[in-house]
C-alpha cells in the first residue's frame, strides 16, 4: 500500500514507530516514556492489584508484583514488536548496546563492586528513606508497611506470607527488574545519546522518578543506580546495569523469601 492510500490511522501508527525507533528521543517524548510506566503502574495497582489482595487477604507486596507485570509485560511485547518493525520478526532489534562488547572478565569486575555499592548503599541511606516518607510523604494512600522489610507482613500468617514471597521473589527478583532494564536503559538511555555525559544522569533521574509508588527512595535510588547506568553507558553493554539491578534484587528477594520460609522475620 503507497503511503498516499494510507488510513489515516496507519499513518499516524508509522509516524509513532519511526519516532519511537529514531535514533534520538526529544527530551519531552524520553521524560513521557519514562514516566508514562511509572503512572500506570500506580493506576494498576488502585484499581486491579489493591482490590485483588484485598479480596483474597493478602500482603501489598503482591498487589504491586501483579501491577508491576500488568504494565512492564506489556512493554516487553511491545519492544519486540518494533523489533519486529526493523527485522520483520519478533526481536530485540530496537535495543541498543546489547553488542556484548566487554570482556566477560571485565564485565564481572565491575559487575560485582556495583553489587556491592547498591547494596550496602540501599541498606545505609534506609534513615533516609524513613525520614522523607515520614515527614514529606504521608499523605501517600499505599504506604502502609512501608520503610521495613516486614511492615508489609504485619497480620498476615506465616503460610500466606511465604506463598507471597515464593511468588514474587521470579516476578520482583528477577524477570521484571531486567524488562525494566531492557527498556530504560537498553531502550530509551542510548535515544538520550545527544545529551553526552548528562545522558545517565537524565536516566538516573527519570527512573528514579519513574518510582512512583516509592517517592520517598527518589534520593537513594538515584545514588545508588547511578554508577551502573553511567558504566553502561560509558562502555555501551547493557549486561553491567542488568547485572547490578537484577543482581541485587534477586539476591535480596531471596534472602527474603529464605527469612520468610525459616520464619526468621
Amino acid at each position: 500500500m503507497s503511503n498516499n492510500s494510507m488510513t489515516p490511522a496507519a499513518a499516524t501508527r508509522n509516524e509513532l514507530v519511526a519516532r519511537l525507533l529514531s535514533d534520538r528521543h526529544s527530551l519531552p517524548l524520553s521524560v513521557v516514556l519514562h514516566l508514562l510506566p511509572g503512572a500506570l503502574i500506580v493506576a494498576a495497582y488502585l484499581l486491579i492489584g489493591q482490590p485483588f489482595i484485598r479480596a483474597i487477604h493478602y500482603p501489598t507486596l503482591l498487589g504491586w508484583a501483579i501491577a508491576l507485570c500488568l504494565v512492564l509485560i506489556p512493554i516487553l511485547l511491545g519492544l519486540l514488536w518494533l523489533g519486529r518493525r526493523v527485522e520483520g520478526r519478533p526481536s530485540l532489534a530496537a535495543l541498543r548496546y546489547i553488542d556484548r562488547p566487554l570482556p566477560r572478565g571485565k564485565l564481572v569486575a565491575l559487575v560485582v563492586p556495583l553489587i556491592v555499592w547498591m547494596t550496602v548503599l540501599s541498606v545505609v541511606t534506609g534513615p533516609v528513606n524513613r525520614f522523607f516518607l515520614h515527614h514529606f510523604f504521608g499523605w501517600v494512600p499505599f504506604t502502609s508497611g512501608a520503610g521495613s522489610f516486614t511492615g508489609f507482613m504485619d497480620g498476615y500468617s506465616h503460610s500466606t506470607m511465604v506463598v507471597t514471597m515464593l511468588i514474587c521473589l521470579p516476578l520482583t527478583g528477577l524477570s521484571l527488574p531486567l524488562i525494566e532494564e531492557l527498556y530504560f536503559r537498553g531502550f530509551l538511555l542510548p535515544r538520550l545519546a545527544h545529551l553526552g555525559g548528562w545522558a545517565p544522569v537524565v536516566s538516573a533521574i527519570l527512573f528514579s522518578l519513574y518510582h512512583f509508588w516509592t517517592p520517598w527512595v527518589f534520593v537513594s535510588r538515584v545514588l545508588f543506580m547511578f554508577p551502573g547506568f553511567w558504566l553502561a553507558w560509558r562502555h555501551r553493554d547493557i549486561r553491567v546495569s542488568i547485572g547490578m539491578h537484577v543482581g541485587v534484587t534477586s539476591t535480596m528477594a531471596a534472602f527474603g523469601a529464605l527469612a520468610v520460609v525459616l520464619n526468621l522475620v
